[in-house]
C-alpha cells in the first residue's frame, strides 16, 4: 500500500511541475495508458506461466 501511495503522491507532483512550467503531460491518453499498463502485466503473467508450464 505504502509504494501505490508513493507513486499517486509522486504523479502528482510530476503533473504540477509540467503544468507549471506549461509542458504537456508525460502521460499518454487516459484509455491507452491504462491499456498499456494492463498489456504490461499480462505479458509478465503469460511469460511466467509459460516458464512455469517448460520447467
Amino acid at each position: 500500500m505504502k509504494e501505490i501511495i508513493l507513486s499517486l503522491v509522486a504523479g502528482v507532483i510530476i503533473g504540477i511541475v509540467f503544468k507549471s512550467l506549461k509542458l504537456p503531460l508525460p502521460a499518454p491518453p487516459v484509455v491507452a495508458g491504462i491499456m498499456g499498463i494492463v498489456g504490461i502485466f499480462l505479458g509478465g503473467v503469460i511469460f511466467t506461466q509459460v516458464v512455469k508450464l517448460f520447467s
